[in-house]
């Protein structure tokens, strides 16, 4: 029987790329699928790809993570942000590679360890939808 589910609380240091990281945490704990529950802290560059766009927005300056939440497997992370800026707008979208972490990321991370996530081409939505396995 697979192991039950662990909660690792994470922090991210300083020019820490966000997503890499993540995915970092998922590699040094050998699992194959984690669910990112919350993430707060701060970013000074934030790639997104935002909905239906297939070209990345940078956000950069002092950013605050608001909400952070997603999937992790072992070949890719899928993670959506909502972030504050330092006037108070907020802007949101899918995380991209080259985020950098200002301050610090904070972030709630589930270890699954009796599940797999991975992913196929969906042809009714054109992108590769998650596939999930529960391990027994």
């Amino acid at each position: 029987m697979a192991e039950a589910t662990r909660v690792l609380p994470v922090r991210l240091a300083p020019g820490t790329d966000l997503r890499l990281g993540l995915e970092q945490v998922l590699a040094d704990q050998g699992e194959q699928a984690a669910w990112v529950l919350s993430g707060i802290g701060s970013l000074s560059v934030a790639p997104r790809r935002l909905a239906g766009q297939e070209e990345l927005t940078i956000l950069e300056g002092d950013l605050e993570i608001i909400t952070l939440a997603g999937s992790l497997t072992s070949d890719r992370a899928h993670l959506h942000i909502s972030l504050a800026a330092a006037d108070g707008q907020l802007s949101g979208g899918h995380l991209a590679f080259g985020s950098k972490v200002r301050t610090t990321a904070e972030v709630l991370v589930a270890l699954l360890p009796a599940w797999s996530f991975s992913r196929e081409l969906d042809p009714a939505t054109g992108y590769r939808e998650p596939i999930i396995l529960h391990k027994e």
